[in-house]
């Protein structure tokens, strides 16, 4: 189970044409959005990396927009731990848990995930903010991920495991996120 004071969010590359070229890219978009608002209701750490922004562009107005007083953290290597520029970031959250949203399913996310479940951290992914050019490359990578051991989850479980009771005050808050 998610635990509130030890879990982050970690968004992978959802820059430019490319993430509207994702199977079901809107409904991904949208989703990944839902999970950064969740998070700042929460409090919670939100790490934002882009994969080589000069040739791939910059991550998608709609969720930058939402995240204007973090900046992305640059990689050019494929998995976030492979680059010390994006995997400090993670390292120093203290963080144990990371839910995990982003493209493309069968590279980036999946060797991030890989790469996170080596270093000994516990990871979520959030199997309707992930997605692949191809929708069998999509499926392909959470099995793959799942039998490495990361976790699978959706926006609104991940939300709902996180919050755990209906009487806290952000309860009210996250509601317009379910809808």
């Amino acid at each position: 189970m998610l635990e509130e004071k030890n879990t982050g969010l970690l968004i992978i590359d959802v820059q430019g044409k490319l993430a509207r070229m994702m199977h079901d890219s809107e409904a991904m978009i949208a989703n990944i959005g839902r999970m950064i608002r969740a998070c700042q209701i929460l409090s919670l750490p939100v790490i934002w990396v882009e994969q080589y922004p000069q040739g791939l562009g910059e991550t998608v107005p709609e969720l930058s927009a939402l995240m204007n007083e973090l900046k992305p953290n640059i990689k050019s290597t494929f998995s976030v731990c492979d680059c010390q520029a994006t995997l400090q970031p993670l390292q120093e959250t203290g963080c144990q848990q990371w839910m995990v949203c982003g493209i493309e399913a069968h590279i980036c996310v999946y060797q991030s995930v890989v790469g996170m479940l080596e270093q000994g951290l516990q990871v979520e992914v959030i199997s309707d903010a992930v997605s692949s050019r191809a929708a069998s490359n999509h499926q392909l990578a959470l099995q793959k991920m799942h039998e490495h051991g990361a976790g699978l989850s959706s926006v609104e479980m991940a939300i709902y495991e996180l919050l755990k009771d209906s009487a806290r005050p952000e309860f009210k808050q996250m509601l317009p996120l379910m809808k």
